[in-house]
């Protein structure tokens, strides 16, 4: 177990590195500058990463913890799958347009040409990880007969789509600001409308078909 000596270390070495990449990017982002900025060895770094890629690979998983921790405790804090799938929005939607998600992904867009392993790693604990709790909550809701899903999965996938489009792209490339708060507020909003829209259910609580059930005209 990590002593908090160790803790409080392993805190700045993860704080020096987002510092060092969003100041010069990935590929001029050095282990020693890194341990130059959070004031330990370069071997330190070394010997618990291994090298460049496994530090970033740990920055990517200590910040998947964190995002499903503030996840799951949205979930655990509502019990009505829509109202729980509201509070989400917002929550999910800072966190992927969110300084330290658009320095990773940058990272990641930048090791294609050289390990191409920290896009992988994203997604193992971004999406992959996500997108199975949102699916629950509108499985949960279909059960319900709150919404029309026959496919709990796809919609997931819809409503993700919905609720974050190119915003976190647009950020990765630098064409937008982090979003203020009353503006990410706005957009989960409106997302969580459409997607109700697309899946509200027919009059009398009985599910409206899926597209590819309706009869063609």
């Amino acid at each position: 177990m990590a002593t908090p000596k160790q803790i409080a270390r392993r805190a700045r070495i993860e704080a020096a590195a987002y510092a060092v990449l969003k100041e010069f990017g990935y590929k001029s982002a050095s282990l020693l500058a890194i341990a130059q900025r959070a004031s330990v060895s370069n071997e330190t770094l070394y010997n618990w990463y291994g090298n460049k890629q496994g530090l970033f690979r740990s920055l990517i998983e200590a910040n998947a913890r964190e995002a499903k921790a503030l996840l799951e405790d949205a979930l655990q804090a509502e019990s009505d799958p829509l109202d729980t799938l509201a509070a989400l929005g917002p929550i999910l939607l800072a966190l992927v347009t969110g300084d330290k998600a658009i320095v990773l992904n940058r990272a990641a867009a930048g090791d294609v040409g050289d390990t191409g392993s920290l896009g992988p790693a994203i997604a193992q604990f971004g999406r992959d990880t996500i997108a199975p709790l949102v699916c629950d909550l509108l499985e949960a809701a279909s059960r319900s007969g709150r919404i029309a899903c026959d496919d709990p999965a796809r919609a997931a996938d819809i409503y993700l789509r919905v609720l974050i489009g190119d915003l976190q792209v647009r950020r990765v490339i630098g064409a937008m600001d982090e979003l203020p708060p009353a503006e990410i507020e706005r957009r989960a909003s409106e997302a969580m409308a459409l997607f109700l829209q697309l899946h509200a259910p027919a009059a009398g609580g009985r599910s409206l078909p899926s597209p590819h059930e309706r009869p063609s005209r």
